[in-house]
């Protein structure tokens, strides 16, 4: 998602320009997303500032059943972009000592992909859910319980837990009660 700056970096300090952008990036790896918003654009004493609302949907795999199915997301990107040549002499400037800041290419265009890329892995759920009451997966057969339930026996309970479940059941006993 390119956009020519060049006229904006003649301006003064304070000028905006402000863009409807719809485009279809490939943004997680996994196929094309859409990604649609407001961009604005504000001229600083070093570059341009860009604070934009975007929305794209991407496709993740849910954390208990792992099917895929797609994740709406809101990026709200605010981000300063620095030029790496003089926007009237074309000489090079020198570069931030600010590590990974976002830069302006020597043909004054800024490059919106890196920075939704990065906002948009920021915002994907750790846990992504395909529904509030998915109901996962099997642990023993891998059936999708969304589906039915599976065919397996149930579980006993763990021996070794055994004198937990006595402590548990002895507090049951009120307190007068009990042997000391």
């Amino acid at each position: 998602m390119e956009i020519n700056v060049s006229q904006l970096l003649k301006a003064p300090t304070g000028a905006t320009q402000d863009y409807e952008v719809s485009e279809v990036l490939d943004i997680t790896g996994g196929g094309g997303s859409l990604v649609q918003g407001k961009v604005a654009l504000v001229r600083t004493g070093r570059g341009i500032l860009v604070r934009a609302t975007l929305h794209a949907e991407v496709e993740v795999s849910c954390s208990r059943c792992l099917n895929l199915f797609n994740c709406s997301l809101v990026l709200k990107i605010e981000e300063e972009y620095l030029p790496i040549v003089d926007i009237n002499t074309g000489a090079p400037l020198s570069l931030s000592d600010e590590p990974g800041s976002f830069t302006i290419s020597e043909n004054h265009v800024l490059d919106l992909t890196e920075a939704i890329r990065q906002y948009t892995l920021l915002v994907i759920p750790m846990k992504p859910l395909c529904r509030k009451d998915c109901a996962g997966m099997c642990p023993t057969c891998g059936q999708d319980l969304n589906q039915g339930a599976c065919t397996c026996p149930p579980k006993g309970a763990d021996p070794r837990w055994s004198k937990l479940r006595q402590l548990i059941s002895s507090n049951d006993v009120p307190l007068n009660e009990r042997r000391q």
